[in-house]
């Protein structure tokens, strides 16, 4: 039992989990736009995940604990170097316009975590672009809706055309919705200065914002030129789900509330598209 749990936690800390969740939302689009499945996307998006998202989450510790590190911090580094070998290799097998978003999308995630700027911009003298009063759940946004929308479409030669469009507003309105219940959690530990959505409204009129957007989230399905009786389901379902993690988040949540549960929601939503 300890050591599936110790299994368990490192597929969780490694970021595993929440680039799964990644890889099903790419796969969706392509699902939705009737494109074929370029696992090559597929699997760089799956270790760029990993990879970026393991950089912004403990680049702080790795700097300052870099003599004494845990051994669970060890090994999260070297198996972010493990996946950042074949991340090189599926960059190499993109179009040469999509690598050239990668780029552009690299350099957010980059500075996200890395101090590039005068301290007197910042609320805790930072300097990167996590530390931008307020700015920390539109920054996560916008690249997730870029990197699971944009770039599977370009990827496979496809225009930004009206659905393209309000898909990626739909994906944008999505990972807003579903951060709200990791910063009230967060509340505990976050700077006043950050200036979160709960933060500013409280934890009550938060939830009542996410429930609102996620009407706004199921509504812009019906303005779509290509949808159909089981998109709309299927979006009503996981929207049904979503709400509900909304509704009943809290200040002190369950460890794997967020992590797991809430996170893996868009492996939900693949699963039920193969259904």
């Amino acid at each position: 039992m300890g050591s599936l749990k110790a299994i368990f936690k490192f597929y969780i800390n490694s970021s595993i989990h929440v680039a799964l969740a990644v890889a099903c939302l790419c796969l969706i689009t392509l699902y939705d736009f009737d494109l074929p499945v370029d696992w090559n996307l597929i699997f760089f998006c799956f270790f760029a995940t990993i990879s970026g998202y393991n950089f912004i989450r403990y680049f702080g510790l790795a700097k300052f604990h870099h003599r004494s590190l845990a051994v669970w911090l060890k090994q999260i580094q070297i198996f972010s170097f493990l996946c950042f070998i074949p991340l090189a290799y599926f960059t190499l097998q993109l179009e040469r316009l999509t690598i050239y978003y990668l780029i552009g999308l690299g350099l957010i995630t980059f500075f996200y975590a890395i101090p590039f700027l005068p301290k007197s911009l910042f609320i805790d003298g930072s300097k990167n672009l996590r530390a931008i009063s307020g700015l920390k759940i539109y920054v996560i946004a916008f690249v997730w809706c870029i990197v699971t929308v944009i770039i599977p479409l370009i990827n496979e030669g496809h225009g930004i055309n009206n659905d393209a469009i309000l898909t990626t507003v739909q994906r944008f309105l999505y990972v807003l919705i579903v951060m709200l219940p990791f910063e009230i959690r967060d509340m505990q530990y976050d700077s006043l200065k950050l200036s979160t959505i709960p933060q500013q409204i409280g934890v009550k009129q938060t939830k009542i914002i996410g429930a609102i957007l996620l009407v706004a989230f199921f509504l812009i399905e019906f303005f779509m030129d290509n949808t159909g009786v089981a998109k709309i389901v299927i979006l009503g379902t996981i929207s049904v789900i979503v709400l509900w993690f909304l509704l009943i988040s809290k200040v002190q949540q369950p460890e794997y509330y967020n992590s797991f549960f809430v996170e893996g929601i868009p492996v939900v939503w693949f699963l039920l598209k193969l259904l």
